[in-house]
């Protein structure tokens, strides 16, 4: 027995030596992709969205959002694997940026939330009413018509703060959870605005009827009092006309320019004149075509008898005239022809107009015929009734 073991060949160490390189190499791969996934998992986190210090306003802004409980990869990135492939990739691409301080400010997505992210929460083709009050959003319609969900929703995550320009380097220093709920909590950044869905509309040649957005259509209780249209609409406009603007604005079939807040460069530039050229609900009644339909029109105090005393009553009020009527225009762009100086040129109206008349006019109180000598007879006459 000895001898026939001493005869036995032993095994060559070269095999030792590739069973111990194969478990080394299978080691370090194990090792290389447990290492991969953690690093994988942590990058892919929300949290480590807001380890990057540019992205500090993305992250304080969406954990102050309603989707702060949907990690930030589930919107911008794809499900597929080349979508989470590509983003890696610009992972690092925005690595290299950050430190050669390259990248460019603010900071906007490459490309816009696509309408299957949203969807893999929210079903669409149910989903008929969600804004509050009595808004009517038929969600089905507009998918039918390709209208994507970011046309209307884009500030509900971060409140269109790069729109805002709240992004800049500069700024990144002051962000943090409060500054983060502060800038989500103005609701004209977060919710779909009526501008845009006016826009939207007007661009698609689809009805922009209050009906076709509300169900009541969204009438003030100031509106409902009697006496609203014949007394009170006008002092309610003085008061508070952005207001009125903001649903008469989109009534209007002409565009309506100057009623807005001027801009900060305008402020600025024109401290001394700014306010002074700001129009006001005179003007607006002239402007908006809303409201030309009525004031356009002829009230029903001015009978046959009128004519004879409206000028005592315009100088008791003459700002009532104003809402229709230019006093100092002969001609306006508003279309309302009839003003002050349609009937009273400047002359007639200089107190001594009648002493420096080139002929004499003492007693004289209506044109003759001497008078159309010089004057157009047609003109006068639509004042100076024969």
């Amino acid at each position: 027995m000895e001898e026939e073991h001493m005869n036995q060949t032993s095994p060559p160490r070269a095999r030792y030596k590739l069973y111990k390189y194969l478990t080394v190499a299978l080691l370090v791969i194990v090792v290389f992709f447990a290492l991969g996934l953690i690093g994988v998992e942590s990058t892919s986190s929300s949290k480590f969205c807001s380890s990057c210090h540019e992205m500090k306003p993305e992250y304080y802004t969406w954990k102050a959002s309603t989707h702060s409980e949907v990690d930030c990869v589930k919107c911008h990135i794809g499900s597929g694997t080349k979508e989470y492939a590509q983003s890696k990739a610009n992972g690092l691409l925005q690595v290299y940026k950050k430190a050669t301080q390259t990248y460019t400010a603010p900071i906007r997505m490459p490309k816009e939330i696509p309408d299957s992210a949203c969807e893999s929460c929210h079903d669409v083709s149910k989903r008929d009413v969600t804004a509050s009050g009595d808004i009517i959003i038929p969600h089905d319609k507009h998918k039918n018509k390709d209208i994507e969900c970011i046309q209307c929703h884009n500030g509900v995550a971060h409140g269109k703060i790069a729109d805002r320009k709240m992004t800049f380097q500069t700024d990144y220093d002051k962000w943090d959870s409060k500054t983060g709920v502060s800038a989500m909590a103005d609701f004209k950044f977060i919710r779909p605005d009526m501008d845009t869905c006016v826009e939207c509309h007007k661009a698609r040649k689809v009805t922009t009827e209050c009906s076709a957005c509300h169900k009541t259509g969204m009438l003030p209780k100031s509106h409902e009092k009697a006496d609203f249209k014949t007394k009170t609409h006008g002092k309610l406009a003085a008061e508070n006309l952005k207001k009125c603007q903001q649903c008469h604005n989109d009534m209007s079939k002409e565009p309506l320019k100057g009623y807005d807040d001027p801009s900060v460069i305008d402020s600025f530039l024109n401290k001394d004149n700014t306010l002074a050229k700001q129009k006001n609900q005179y003007d607006y009644a002239k402007e908006n075509t809303f409201c030309k339909d009525c004031h356009s029109k002829r009230p029903a105090s001015h009978d046959s008898s009128f004519f004879s005393s409206h000028g005592s009553i315009a100088s008791k009020n003459q700002k009532s005239c104003v809402a229709c009527h230019d006093v100092k225009k002969s001609s306006t762009v508003t279309g309302n022809q009839v003003n002050c100086s349609s009937c009273h040129p400047s002359k007639h109206s200089q107190k001594n107009f009648k002493e420096n008349h080139p002929i004499p006019l003492e007693g004289v109180k209506r044109p003759s015929a001497k008078c159309y000598t010089c004057h157009s007879k047609p003109k006068c006459t639509e004042c100076h009734k024969q």
